[in-house]
């Protein structure tokens, strides 16, 4: 969240993000709420110095109409109090809602618009100019025994799958590989739980509840199904005040990861590309401010050294405001050429989220001068695994329907360098 003071002072600036990033958000009901809040506060306080001095005359020696008088006067106190109490309780609610609403600022060279206009800062990689026609990730599947979307659905329901034979082995692979990757970059390796509470989802931004989520809640709890390792990483820290030793903080984790919008209206969906349960590496690193904005070309530079020593052509996308998500301060994706689609497709995004989560989290380091500073706090893809198991299986495919394994990958697969026909 925005801090609401940042919000109060700077009321026109705010208003203008809003609308660049074309989200529904009242700043002035913010301001107006917490003023109110303000208000409420000094009142209480009033009165709660009054009944705490009406108690302690109390405590002396008094007449009998004396300490009647102080009696009648602590119950008015008593009442005035509780109807304050109940009135600041329900501002307070009211303003944590319309706070949520209100994104992070955006960075100044951030695209304008939505989806369509995120700017292209290159593309690396050559694109196969193919002898064959070739195929997608499911007929290559299918033909290769390496997918099983029938079973998954049967299993699970739709956009549930099993991977099988190299397949199993291919995922396995891939997440070695990317553990491996940063734990030589001197990030701390951690495997997440596949859950989290609802405020810990809540504080790294996503809707835990509503028609707008994309999270499975847990019914009759306060547990969610995660969408992604961020949200355990950064929940991980909550309540964490950091010492400047320990900045940065770099993690990255594995984990399972669930979203309910497989199939939405209007996106593709064919085969791996989305699904309800995959599984993925995630970096992050908790940092001071000033350091935000260097970590974020870090982070960027680890993903792209990745795709690159995959052979996977991509291209670097830096995120139109309109798509960059209410935590993020920018974002940028990498997409990925896959020539079952014709296109490119996302396969990793990387954010600087600034301090809009740690607010949230109350996650704080402890300056030069000794003062409590709230975080900046970053997330990168290293491995969504399906999607790259889409790109190698798209990009590195024979015409003999047998697919190649990125050679970085070889050790990863016991020494397994091309996927055979079964029975082949």
């Amino acid at each position: 969240m925005l801090d609401p003071k940042y919000i109060r002072d700077n009321l026109d600036k705010v208003k203008e993000n809003i609308q660049f990033r074309g989200v529904q958000a009242d700043a002035e009901k913010v301001v107006d709420l917490y003023q109110q809040k303000s208000q409420l506060q000094v009142e209480l306080d009033g009165l709660r110095s009054q009944r705490n001095e009406n108690a302690g005359k109390m405590k002396g020696k008094l007449s009998p109409d004396e300490r009647n008088v102080l009696i009648e006067e602590g119950k008015k106190l008593k009442g005035q109090i509780a109807a304050l109490e109940e009135n600041a309780k329900s501002i307070d609610n009211e303003f944590s809602i319309a706070l949520s609403a209100i994104p992070n600022m955006t960075h100044p060279e951030t695209p304008a618009g939505g989806e369509a206009d995120s700017k292209e800062i290159r593309k690396v990689g050559e694109i196969k100019d193919f002898s064959f026609k070739p195929q997608d990730h499911v007929a290559l599947g299918n033909a290769l025994d390496i997918i099983d979307f029938d079973n998954g659905a049967k299993v699970s329901g739709q956009k549930f799958y099993f991977l099988k034979n190299e397949g199993a082995l291919l995922e396995l692979a891939l997440i070695q590989y990317g553990m491996s990757k940063l734990v030589s970059k001197g990030f701390i390796p951690f495997l997440t739980p596949d859950m989290a509470r609802t405020d810990i989802v809540d504080g790294i931004g996503f809707n835990p509840r509503g028609e707008e989520t994309n999270i499975y809640n847990i019914e009759s709890s306060s547990l969610s199904m995660i969408a992604t390792a961020e949200i355990t990483l950064g929940g991980l820290n909550q309540n964490k005040i950091f010492t400047l030793k320990e900045l940065p903080f770099k993690m990255v984790g594995f984990s399972h990861c669930f979203r309910t919008e497989a199939g939405a209206a209007g996106q593709a969906t064919r085969g791996l590309y989305r699904v309800h349960q995959f599984s993925k590496v995630e970096m992050f690193i908790i940092c001071k401010p000033e350091d935000s904005a260097d970590f974020h070309e870090t982070l960027r530079e680890i993903e792209e050294e990745i795709y690159q020593e995959l052979k996977i052509p991509y291209r670097l996308l830096d995120i139109a405001a309109g798509d960059l998500g209410s935590q993020a301060y920018r974002k940028y994706d990498l997409e990925a050429w896959m020539p079952g689609r014709g296109e490119y497709g996302e396969i990793t995004s990387t954010s600087n989220c600034t301090d809009f989560q740690s607010r949230r989290l109350n996650i704080r380091y402890k300056d030069e001068n000794g003062k409590n500073q709230f975080v900046h706090m970053l997330n990168g893809t290293v491995i969504a695994v399906p999607r790259v198991i889409i790109s190698i299986l798209e990009n590195n495919q024979n015409e003999d329907g047998t697919v190649d394994i990125p050679e970085v990958l070889i050790p990863f697969m016991g020494g397994v360098s091309k996927i055979n026909k079964k029975g082949g």
